[in-house]
C-alpha cells in the first residue's frame, strides 16, 4: 500500500478504553466525594463526560455532563449530595452518539425506585437487544449500550421481584466485555462479563464499607486496600445487610484486556502482585532483547512510553533522557484550535529539545503505534530538532485486528499495520528502522492467566455477530471466533423473562411469600412490587 493511499482519520493515534467507573458504600462517609476522587484518579480512562449518582437511603440523585471531572462537579455539587452509597463514571464513548444523553451513569426506574447504571465496555449484541426493547414499548433516551443493560435489569427485575434476579438474567442475554456498578437507594452493586475482559476490582475501606473500581489506583486515592479482583461472571451486593457474593453467569475461559497492561492502567495500579510499571519496564527490556539498535540516546514518547523506554536503555546500557516534552495541562475541552493551530497537531501536545537529541542517533520508545500519524509528525519533529537518526520501538505488537470489546478501533482501515508491512510502515513514520514486540514477548512479561489478544492475533473469545462487524474488516480478513455466542443471548427477551417469573413464583411459594432471600438479611434486594410484605413496611 501506498502512503497515497493510507488515509487515517487525523485523530489521537492512542487506543482509548471506553471508561473508568467507581463504586463505593460508606454510609458514615461522604461517598460522593470519594468518588469524585476515584474518578480523578480514572480521569485517564475517559475525558468525555463524567457523573456521579448518590443513593441516600430514600432515593438516588445524579449529577453528569460532559468534560473532565474536574469541570463537572464543584464543591457545592458535592455538598449537595450525602448519601450512604455512590457511584461515579467518566466516559469514552465507543458505544453510541457523543452527547450529554450519553453521559452515565444511566437513571432507570424500577415501579418506583431509581437505578443508576455506570459501565465499561463494550457490548456487541445491545443493537438486537435495543430493537427488542423498543419493539416491546420500552422508551430510550440514548443509543448506547448501557442504557440497554439499564433497561434489561429493570424488566426482568420487575418480573423476578429481585434486583440480582435482574442483574443475572440480564447477564444471561449480554455478550461481549463489561464491567459494571449499580446503586439503588440503599445498596451498592458490581457485576463482570464471565471473560473478565474489563477489568474491576473490590476493596476494603473499613468494617463494612467497601469500594469497587476499573483499577487499584482509585482505591489507594481513598485509602481503600486491594481485597481482590470482582470474579468473572460474579455479582457483588453491598448494604446495610453486608456483603454478599453470588455468581450470576458461569465463568468462562479467562481473556483479560491485554492492553490494560500495555497502555490503559495507570503505571501505579497493580494486578496480581505487580505494577504496570515494572510489567511495562520488562516489555521495555524485551524489545530490546528482541530489537536491538546502535544508538546514543533512548527517549519515549511520554508519558506511557516511559516505562518501556527505560527498560529498553536499561537492557542495552545505553542512556535514557527526556527528549520530548509533554505539555500536561492540554485535554478535553470545549475550545477547539484554529485552523492553522489544528494543523500544528502533535505540538500542541509535545515539543522536542533540541540540546538533547541534537546531533544524536536517537531511539524512540512509545507503547503503540496505532494509526501511525502522530508517529510520522514525532519523527519529523526530532529530525527537525538536529536527530541525525531517529529509530522507532513499539513496546507492543502490531495492533493488526478492530477491537469490539471497549477500545476505539471498531474499523481495520484505521490500523496502520493491518494496511502496511513492516517496512511501508517505516518509511511512511520517516523512521530510519522500526521494531515491535512479540506477541510471545508481551505474554511473557505480565502477569500469567488468560487474556484476550485479539487486536493482536483477530482471535476473539467472545463471538462478534456478523450485524457487528459488517463493512468493519478489510478484504481478506475474517475474525476467528473462539466460542460461539451463548444460548441464552439468542433467545428473546420474551422467553427469558418467562423463565424468570417462573423462577420466581417458585422462589415465594417455597419461602412462604415472606422471605424470598433465605433470611432477613437481604430483605431490601426486593423491588416495590413486593416489597412491603417482605421487609415489614
Amino acid at each position: 500500500m501506498t502512503e497515497a493511499s493510507w488515509t487515517p482519520e487525523p485523530s489521537d493515534d492512542k487506543l482509548h478504553d471506553e471508561c473508568g467507573v467507581f463504586g463505593v458504600w460508606a454510609p458514615n462517609r461522604d461517598p460522593a466525594r470519594m468518588a469524585y476522587f476515584g474518578l480523578r484518579a480514572l480521569q485517564h480512562r475517559g475525558q468525555e463526560s463524567a457523573g456521579i449518582a448518590v443513593g441516600d437511603g430514600r432515593t438516588v440523585l445524579v449529577r453528569k455532563d460532559l468534560g473532565l471531572v474536574t469541570q463537572v462537579f464543584s464543591e457545592a455539587d458535592l455538598a449537595a449530595m450525602p448519601g450512604k452509597v455512590a457511584i461515579g463514571h467518566c466516559r469514552y464513548g465507543t458505544a453510541g452518539a457523543k452527547g450529554w444523553e450519553s453521559a452515565q451513569p444511566h437513571l432507570s426506574m424500577i415501579n418506583d425506585v431509581i437505578i443508576a447504571l455506570a459501565h465499561n465496555g463494550t457490548l456487541v449484541n445491545f443493537d438486537a437487544l435495543r430493537a427488542e426493547l423498543i419493539e416491546m414499548g420500552i422508551p430510550f433516551r440514548s443509543s448506547t449500550d448501557s442504557e440497554v443493560a439499564a433497561k434489561l435489569i429493570g424488566y426482568f427485575t420487575q418480573r423476578g421481584h429481585r434486583l440480582r434476579t435482574g442483574i443475572a438474567h440480564t447477564m444471561r442475554m449480554l455478550e461481549g466485555g463489561y464491567a459494571m456498578v449499580l446503586a439503588r437507594e440503599n445498596a451498592l452493586y458490581a457485576f463482570r462479563d464471565p471473560h473478565g475482559i474489563r477489568p474491576l476490582v473490590l476493596g476494603k475501606l473499613g468494617e463494612g464499607e467497601w469500594v469497587v473500581a476499573s483499577e487499584t489506583c482509585a482505591l489507594d486515592i481513598v485509602g481503600a486496600t486491594y481485597a481482590r479482583e470482582v470474579a468473572p461472571g460474579e455479582i457483588i451486593r453491598i448494604s446495610d445487610d453486608g456483603f454478599r457474593s453470588e455468581q450470576g453467569v458461569p465463568p468462562q475461559p479467562r481473556a483479560d484486556c491485554i492492553f490494560e497492561h500495555v497502555y490503559f492502567s495507570r503505571p501505579d495500579s497493580v494486578k496480581d502482585g505487580s505494577s504496570f510499571y515494572l510489567m511495562r519496564h520488562n516489555m521495555g527490556r524485551r524489545l530490546a532483547r528482541e530489537t536491538p539498535v546502535d544508538a546514543d540516546l533512548v527517549i519515549s514518547v511520554p508519558d506511557s512510553g516511559t516505562p518501556a523506554a527505560e527498560g529498553y536503555a536499561a537492557e542495552l546500557g545505553l542512556p535514557y533522557g527526556t527528549g520530548l516534552i509533554k505539555n500536561r495541562y492540554v485535554a478535553r475541552t470545549f475550545i477547539q484550535p484554529t485552523q492553522a493551530l489544528r494543523q500544528m497537531g502533535v505540538r500542541l501536545k509535545l515539543n522536542p529539545l533540541p540540546d538533547v537529541v541534537r546531533g544524536k542517533r536517537i531511539v524512540m520508545v512509545d507503547d503503540s503505534i496505532v494509526r501511525g500519524t502522530t508517529s510520522k509528525q514525532i519523527v519529523q519533529m526530532l529530525r527537525d530538532a538536529g536527530a541525525t537518526e531517529v529509530h522507532m520501538r513499539s513496546a507492543s505488537p502490531m495492533v493488526t485486528w478492530p477491537c469490539f470489546y471497549g477500545i476505539d478501533t471498531a474499523n481495520q482501515d484505521q490500523l496502520i499495520a493491518a494496511n502496511m508491512s513492516l517496512e511501508e510502515m517505516r518509511d511512511f513514520i520517516g523512521a530510519d528502522t522500526l521494531g515491535f514486540l512479540s506477541p510471545q514477548g508481551l505474554i511473557d512479561c505480565v502477569p500469567h492467566g488468560g487474556y484476550c489478544t485479539a487486536c493482536f492475533t483477530g482471535d476473539y473469545p467472545v463471538a462478534i455477530p456478523r450485524s457487528f462487524y459488517e463493512e468493519k474488516f478489510l478484504p481478506g480478513y475474517k475474525p476467528h471466533n473462539l466460542m460461539q455466542a451463548s444460548l441464552e443471548s439468542h433467545m428473546s427477551i420474551d422467553q427469558i423473562a418467562r423463565e424468570v417469573e417462573q423462577d420466581s413464583a417458585a422462589r415465594f411459594e417455597a419461602a412462604g411469600a415472606v422471605d424470598e432471600n433465605n433470611g432477613p438479611a437481604e430483605n431490601n434486594d426486593a423491588t416495590p412490587a413486593r416489597k412491603d410484605a417482605q421487609d415489614g413496611r
